[in-house]
């Protein structure tokens, strides 16, 4: 059913295609076009027009409607529905792969708890080689239990919760302006801007969206990382997440919260202007416009400038992870897991000239670094 609003006077009533209207499942829009909709109806009418003037002349059935549109939010529960789904997909995977950031984390920091074997790389010869994934989560559930797979669970849980909600708000308020923008008063429609121009526009926001999320959500990750990196020395300083807080903010300070922040913004940052450049370029210069299957390969140009992008920028996320443990009072944070660092440029340069640029970023096929000295080898206590 499609609902016609009137003018005011019926006997001056202008013509039906002069007027808008509305949908019925819609509801009118969102606020900015409800207003668009008062003044079109104000524009044809030849005069101001009130909404109050409007009901009274529209049927009981279309008055309840037309209410309707001037006080309830059409878009809020399909935006509440997709920002839940994303929040309930992003948790699950989140537990999921939860194991597989445990043994990244204690493998960044440096913790090789176990001896390197003999085995065989890609190519099928023989090498010295470091426990892969499934052998150091074995480890792991050995001392911990399978529960112990999920430490840290709780604080990246929320850290991912909260990100979500203030990535979706800070997107959602862009969209909202540019519909205000498109349905304001006298508003003449734009050119087209070139997919160039496009693509700097989404970046930013989506650069502006991530940063706001990585800004908020920091304190969670750092409680995570530490929460994690205690299995070294077998400590229980970051056990729960309230404790946690107060043992950050008592021994650190506000700053604690947020060590190792500047490196992930800065890799975050670097990682989605190259994916999108990248794919940009792929998809405009590479791809041949006239195939069938153009959208399924830009998709997937789009996964692989993604992958690409992230290797690059592996190193900014390494550093923001030693950064977040070091000399915070763990023994995974102090030496010889980890020197202290004065910097996160400090910590960066230590580490390239180590050539741990890449550690952790691998978890099968690991290689055997050069003058690499193990817990077994200097029978610690782990």
């Amino acid at each position: 059913m499609r609902l016609c609003l009137l003018s005011p006077a019926p006997t001056a009533a202008p013509p039906r295609e002069r007027l808008p209207f509305l949908g019925a499942g819609r509801w009118g829009g969102d606020w900015a076009e409800r207003r668009a909709l008062v003044r079109a109806c104000a524009r044809a009418a030849g005069g101001p027009v009130k909404p109050a003037a409007l009901a009274r002349d529209l049927g009981p059935a279309h008055r309840v409607a037309w209410w309707l549109c001037l006080s309830v939010r059409p878009s809020a529960g399909a935006i509440m529905a997709d920002a839940a789904s994303q929040v309930l997909l992003g948790s699950g995977l989140t537990i999921l792969s939860q194991p597989l950031m445990y043994v990244k984390v204690l493998i960044q920091v440096g913790y090789e708890p176990l001896p390197p074997t003999i085995g065989r790389n890609i190519f099928g010869r023989q090498v010295c080689q470091l426990p892969g994934l499934f052998s150091y989560a074995q480890h792991i559930a050995s001392i911990d239990g399978r529960r112990g797979l999920f430490t840290g669970l709780t604080p990246r849980l929320c850290s991912g919760v909260l990100g979500t909600v203030v990535h979706g708000k800070v997107l959602q308020h862009y969209q909202e302006s540019d519909k205000g923008e498109e349905l304001g008063p006298g508003n003449v429609q734009k050119e087209v801007s070139s997919s160039f121009d496009h693509v700097i526009k989404e970046t930013t926001r989506e650069m502006i969206a991530r940063s706001a999320a990585t800004l908020i959500t920091h304190p969670f990750h750092v409680i995570t990382l530490r929460s994690m990196v205690q299995f070294i020395g077998r400590e229980s300083k970051y056990c729960g997440l309230c404790d946690s807080i107060i043992t950050i903010y008592r021994e650190e300070g506000i700053l604690g919260f947020f060590a190792g922040l500047v490196p992930r913004l800065l890799g975050d940052i670097l990682s989605l202007w190259l994916c999108n450049s990248l794919a940009y370029l792929v998809n405009t210069y590479a791809l041949d416009s006239g195939v069938s299957t153009m959208n399924e390969m830009k998709s997937y140009s789009q996964a692989v400038t993604g992958f690409f992008a992230s290797m690059l920028t592996y190193p900014f996320v390494l550093v923001s992870n030693l950064m977040a443990v070091n000399n915070c009072g763990l023994a995974g944070g102090c030496p010889p897991y980890s020197p202290i660092y004065t910097s996160w440029i400090d910590c960066w340069c230590m580490l390239q000239k180590e050539g741990n640029m890449s550690r952790g970023n691998s978890l099968f096929f690991r290689k055997v670094p050069f003058g690499k000295t193990y817990c077994c080898d200097l029978k610690m206590l782990i």
